[in-house]
């Protein structure tokens, strides 16, 4: 679930703009075949902070592309550059590959339902966006207060070094405004994040920094974790999904 709810929180990202960002915070309900939580994102500057639950918290610094986990509970750190973070996704692309599974050149794009629906007092159309390994449904509110300057802030967060040619995410710049509501399917499970809250005061820069007292962890080996999850299960073990 944790995972999960990190990947919610890290489709849509988009590009750096030219222009003065204030602080932002989003609170964000996420539930899913594990449970229910909330996750709360943090954006001071380049940088976002995504706490998934209190254990544990992410780091996202958009100029090197770094991405740094903490593990609270644990007073650890883990360390990946945005080098590691690109390799790791075009070692993904290649598993798939490898399993049978065609690369999609051409980039999706929104596709209007025509549904409307209120939530949280705010009015949303609904749009989906589709490809082999994901199915996204969004409400999109059209006059969410301040939402173009919020979505220009969330353009903030994906660094480039991240990028390939097969990202087949949405970015923020193809939002037709904010999305209060999200329904993601992937790998057979369901995630819902609900935006619930949206704060613009100035955020501390301790927030973004590793704690004095947190040891650091080595980066555990990708190559074979992909490899781990691209192993299909026995026939004779149906998955619970």
């Amino acid at each position: 679930m944790k995972l999960a709810a990190f990947f919610v929180s890290l489709v849509a990202l988009g590009l750096a703009l030219p222009w003065a960002r204030a602080d932002l915070t989003l609170v964000q309900s996420v539930e899913g075949s594990s449970g229910s939580n909330e996750m709360t994102m943090k954006l001071k500057g380049d940088k976002m902070r995504i706490d998934v639950s209190p254990q544990v918290t992410t780091i996202i610094d958009a100029k090197t592309g770094e991405m740094i986990n903490l593990m609270n509970d644990q007073k650890k750190v883990m360390r990946i550059s945005g080098e590691k973070v690109r390799a790791t996704m075009e070692m993904a692309q290649q598993f798939k590959a490898k399993n049978g599974k065609k690369e999609t050149k051409a980039k999706p794009t929104f596709v209007a339902t025509g549904k409307k629906e209120t939530i949280n007092g705010y009015e949303t159309e609904q749009y989906t966006w589709e490809t082999p390994d994901f199915k996204a449904t969004y409400w999109i509110a059209l006059n969410y207060p301040d939402g173009a300057a919020i979505l220009k802030q969330l353009q903030a967060i994906n660094p480039d070094v991240w990028k390939t040619s097969s990202t087949q995410m949405p970015d923020y710049r193809d939002f037709p405004g904010l999305p209060i509501k999200t329904l993601l399917s992937i790998g057979g499970n369901q995630i819902t994040t609900t935006l619930t809250g949206v704060k613009q005061d100035p955020l501390s820069d301790a927030d973004f920094t590793i704690p004095k007292d947190y040891q650091e962890m080595k980066l555990p080996d990708m190559s074979s974790l992909l490899q781990q999850n691209a192993t299909p299960p026995p026939a004779t073990a149906p998955s619970p999904e």
